[in-house]
C-alpha cells in the first residue's frame, strides 16, 4: 500500500508551461459545469410546460368545437323530429278530411235505421280505422255553445234555458287530439229576451211569499 506524504495536497494535473492563474481555472471548472446544469434544466422545463400549455389550449379549443357540434346535432335532431310529427298530423288531418262526408253519410244511415248487412260491417270498420288514427267526434244537444268549436246554422229563443245551448246537433264536429279539424254544425237555442234567469225568479216568488216555506 502506498502512503500519502504528510502535508501534499493532490493538485490538479496542469499542462506544461501553464501559468497559476491556468491552474486556478481549472480547479474551478466542475464548479462551473455544475452551475450550468440547473441553468439549462429550468429553461427545458420552461419551454416544456410552454408547450403544454398550448397543447391545454388547443385542446380546450377542440372540446369546445365538438360540444358546440353536439348541442347543433341534437337540436337538428329534435327540429327534424318535429317537423316529422308535424308532416305525419297534416298528413292524416287531410286524409281525414276527405272521409268526412262518407263518415257523415254513414251517421245519416245509422239515424235512418238503413245501416245493415254488409254495409253496416263495411262503415263500423271505416269508423274504428278512423278512430285509431286519433279521429274523435264530438258535438252533443244540449251542451253550451261554444264558438270555438260549434258553428251555429240556426236560431232560436227557449224559456227553458239559461244560456245560450245547442239544442240540435245538424252536423258532428271532429278533431284530431286537440286540433278541430271541422266544427260542429249546430242549432242553438237562447234564453227569451227580458226573461229573468231561474235562480232570480225563485229569489223573487220567495221575498214576495216572506221567505221559504218551513217544512
Amino acid at each position: 500500500m502506498s502512503e500519502e506524504t504528510p502535508g501534499f495536497e493532490e493538485k490538479p494535473d496542469v499542462p506544461s508551461g501553464a501559468t497559476p492563474d491556468d491552474a486556478a481555472e481549472t480547479a474551478e471548472s466542475p464548479e462551473k459545469e455544475d452551475t450550468a446544469a440547473p441553468a439549462g434544466d429550468a429553461a427545458q422545463t420552461a419551454g416544456l410546460t410552454a408547450q403544454l400549455d398550448q397543447v391545454r389550449s388547443a385542446l380546450g379549443e377542440r372540446t369546445a368545437d365538438l360540444q358546440r357540434l353536439q348541442a347543433e346535432y341534437q337540436n337538428y335532431r329534435r327540429r327534424v323530429e318535429r317537423d316529422r310529427v308535424t308532416v305525419k298530423e297534416i298528413a292524416t288531418a287531410t286524409l281525414l278530411t276527405e272521409l268526412l262526408p262518407v263518415l257523415d253519410d254513414i251517421g245519416r244511415a245509422r239515424d235512418h235505421g238503413e245501416l245493415v248487412g254488409g254495409f253496416k260491417s263495411v262503415a263500423e270498420s271505416l269508423e274504428t280505422a278512423a278512430a285509431k288514427m286519433g279521429l274523435q267526434q264530438f258535438g252533443k244537444e244540449g251542451e253550451p255553445f261554444d264558438p270555438t268549436v260549434h258553428e251555429a246554422l240556426m236560431h232560436s229563443y227557449a224559456p227553458d234555458v239559461t244560456e245560450t245551448t245547442c239544442v240540435a246537433v245538424l252536423q258532428p264536429g271532429y278533431r284530431i287530439g286537440e286540433r278541430t279539424i271541422r266544427p260542429a254544425r249546430v242549432a242553438v237555442a237562447e234564453p227569451q229576451p227580458g226573461a229573468a234567469p231561474a235562480g232570480k225568479e225563485e229569489k223573487q216568488a220567495d221575498e214576495e211569499s216572506g221567505g221559504p216555506e218551513e217544512g
